[in-house]
């Protein structure tokens, strides 16, 4: 892992200009280190050898030098709290935005977006304020340092430039570890993540084969390994951190030592080996805080890193386009690990239709609704014009209904909220009576997977969404599963009265959906695998 990964530059313009203070208040402060050294060594000296007085304007210089040099630590805090606000908004926006253009089937999944988009780029907050501008000290205070050392004294200057390497090397090396756990550490909790997210949107089918507390153990395992993985991390961290202190305090002792031989001898000037005194520990000092900053954003290192990663998957070749021309499949096939591969597929829907897909089970009916919308991709021939997701509206087999109330997950998608449509989207989706009995109406709250409904409930809002919509393409994958006769016959009065200028595309088995197509497109069942072949 690189200290300062271009690619931070080329995602992030807040990083170049937070770059460029750094170093400006890097340069101020390695001066301002220089300056309270060399009037703290001369006010000692002409105290202790010519018996000076201490007073304030003897004291005056240093305590405004000292002044300055805080307030520039102060000024250095600002920025990077500053940058890495910007930052990580920056990098948010572009993460979503080109998840949002690769599509669904191309972009991470939904929890490692969300481990991403929130844990893991928090984690630079560490990298912004404590990291990078110890960095800037690191390769600024050294130089400085010995520049002002060298007319001073050539021998401590010598044995600073010699041992000062000494700490990069092992930090170097502590690194290759530390970036191995830390990547562990995140890896395995995004997998946590994911895991946990599944056991959330199964519960219910746990719970019903009496298997929810077998998932509660293997979260709690993962957890547990999750809890050993990060305090192996900070084990290393500390270690570490010990490593680089007892490296430059036995560098500063050798400085120390020549320095008092010297001295003694009265080669040496006191005013001298006291500069020196001073400097050399502030010439180590940011190195080692480098060190022991690199652990804190270690995190947010690796979290950038597979935000990088995903910013840099190239975009689909084929460009989805406005609804309005005829869509084209052709010779389409898919195939699925382990499976035989779907029967060829060709048609053409023309705009305004209604076309119902029908078939027996298995024969890739979902399958040619998940190819237009990006869920799969097709591993022979084309589909053409793939259409803008924004004029798609999507009813799945298991729609899906976030936390929040009724009247969110009907507007989910929609450009506004108006409640007039919402109500009339409603009634057409036969779901506008179950919600009025409801205490809160429209504002009662839904639990994950839309807990508190029962399927049929959960299929109207849906609808009503599809409803409410109003895009000019509408894919429907069973759209009446779950209800009973009366309900259905609503239904298809409203979806056939929805399709009047739209193309719509269901995927259907029930006769009484099929009836209401304008046009039946009847697919072939799949080729039995071979014996001995897994199908």
């Amino acid at each position: 892992m690189r200290p300062l990964d271009p690619r931070l530059l080329r995602h992030a313009r807040a990083t170049r200009t937070f770059l460029v203070l750094s170093v400006a208040l890097g340069v101020a402060l390695a001066g301002l280190v220089v300056a309270q050294a060399t009037l703290l060594a001369s006010l000692i000296t002409s105290v202790f050898l010519d018996g000076a007085a201490i007073g304030p304007a003897a004291v005056a210089p240093l305590a405004v030098v000292v002044l300055l040099r805080a307030a520039v630590a102060w000024a250095q805090q600002v920025v990077a709290t500053r940058a890495s606000a910007a930052v990580k908004r920056e990098l948010r926006a572009r993460l979503l935005a080109h998840a949002a253009a690769l599509g669904p089937g191309r972009a991470p999944s939904s929890a490692t977006l969300a481990t991403l988009a929130t844990r893991g780029l928090d984690a630079l907050d560490a990298y912004f304020a404590k990291y990078l501008p110890q960095l800037v000290l690191a390769a600024l205070v050294p130089v400085v340092v010995l520049v002002r050392l060298a007319p001073a004294d050539v021998v401590a200057t010598a044995t600073v430039a010699l041992t000062l390497p000494l700490i990069p090397v092992f930090m170097a090396l502590v690194g290759l570890h530390t970036e191995s756990a830390n990547r562990r550490q995140f890896r395995l909790l995004t997998r946590l993540s994911h895991h946990f997210l599944d056991v959330v949107a199964g519960l219910p089918t746990l719970r019903v084969f009496g298997r929810a507390k077998r998932q509660a153990a293997v979260i709690a395992e993962i957890s547990a390994e999750q809890r050993r993985v990060t305090m192996r991390t900070l084990r290393v961290a500390l270690l570490s951190s010990l490593v680089l202190e007892l490296l430059s305090t036995l560098s500063v002792a050798l400085v120390a030592v020549g320095i008092g031989l010297r001295l003694v001898d009265g080669s040496l000037g006191l005013a001298t080996a006291l500069l020196v005194l001073i400097l050399a520990p502030e010439a180590y000092l940011p190195l080692r805080q480098v060190g022991a900053n690199y652990h804190a954003s270690a995190e947010g290192l690796a979290a950038a890193t597979d935000v990088f990663a995903i910013l840099e998957t190239p975009l689909p070749a084929v460009a989805r386009t406005s609804a309005g021309a005829p869509i084209r499949f052709s010779d389409v096939v898919v195939a699925y690990p382990g499976r035989p591969p779907l029967p060829a597929f060709s048609c053409a829907v023309t705009p305004g239709e209604l076309v119902a897909l029908t078939g027996p089970s298995g024969c890739g009916k979902s399958t040619v609704l998940s190819v237009l919308m990006g869920f799969v991709s097709p591993t022979a021939g084309t589909v053409a014009p793939l259409p803008a997701l924004r004029d798609v509206a999507w009813l799945p087999q298991r729609p899906w209904l976030g936390a929040g109330t009724i009247a969110d997950n009907i507007c989910l998608g929609a450009a506004g909220r108006d409640p007039a449509a919402m109500r009339s989207a409603a009634a057409q989706a036969g779901a506008l009576s179950f919600i009025e009995a409801l205490p809160d109406g429209f504002d009662t709250p839904l639990g994950d997977d839309g807990a508190g409904l029962s399927a049929g409930q959960r299929q109207r809002i849906a609808l009503a969404r599809v409803f409410l919509r109003d895009a000019p393409l509408v894919l429907l994958d069973e759209p009446t599963a779950g209800l009973d006769a009366a309900t259905e016959a609503e239904l298809l009065a409203a979806i056939r009265a929805h399709a009047a200028g739209r193309t719509v595309i269901m995927a259907a088995h029930r006769p009484s959906l099929v009836a209401i197509a304008d046009r039946v497109i009847a697919l072939p069942s799949v080729t039995p695998a071979p014996a001995g072949v897994a199908g």
